[in-house]
């Protein structure tokens, strides 16, 4: 039985470790690109309910009163946009770092607690991750919106405008990162990870 030469032997041995180091990096990279996209769905889905508070800012205020009654009357809600709209195209342009996400669900938080605090006689509904009619949001004294531990156990959010888009926007976000991070410190995908500098990105909770 004859012995490959070292050198042949050498030589295959660097093609299979370049072709899986090509295929480990192409697939952390997909998943990548995967949270980017699933992401920029639920900057859309943020974005509108943006809007649909907005006009019900706008709506509120009676046509001729100076703008000083509209600052009064809903102050607390037109800074949470406001805060919210800054923070929310900060993090379009990193949305993978996990400071970004967190300071983005802070806002949001904010935002919520506004706008329940604003319209407290408003029917509240929350639809499940896939869509589907949940419970009645639980009142503010319960907690609307305090943070969850883990990722898995999120809540449904109370979205001011009752559409369903931006929950199923914020889980398939959710699962993006998850299978991101989780396929970034598996071995020995980890290596290919550390060498390209690919860094976990926060989930949105």
């Amino acid at each position: 039985m004859s012995v490959l030469p070292d050198s042949l032997a050498g030589w295959i041995a660097t093609a299979v470790l370049l072709f899986w180091f090509v295929g480990a990096y192409n697939r952390l990279v997909r998943l990548r690109a995967a949270v980017l996209q699933a992401y920029a769905t639920l900057d859309a889905a943020l974005r509108k309910q943006l809007d649909f508070v907005q006009a019900s800012i706008t709506a509120t205020a009676p046509k001729e009163a100076p703008p000083d009654s509209l600052s009064s009357s809903v102050a607390p809600l037109q800074a949470a946009t406001t805060q919210l709209a800054s923070v929310l195209g900060a993090t379009r342009l990193r949305p993978l770092d996990p400071g970004a996400m967190a300071a983005l669900a802070t806002a949001l938080q904010v935002l919520i607690n506004a706008w329940q605090r604003q319209h407290p006689d408003a029917a509240v509904t929350v639809f499940d991750a896939d869509g589907t009619l949940s419970r009645p949001a639980p009142l503010l004294s319960a907690g609307i919106g305090a943070e969850v531990a883990l990722p898995s156990a999120v809540e449904p959010m109370a979205w001011p405008e009752p559409s369903a888009s931006a929950e199923i926007a914020r889980s398939q976000f959710n699962v993006a990162v998850g299978q991101y991070n989780a396929a970034i410190v598996q071995f020995p995908a980890l290596l290919v990870a550390w060498l390209v500098r690919l860094r976990p990105a926060a989930p949105l909770l």
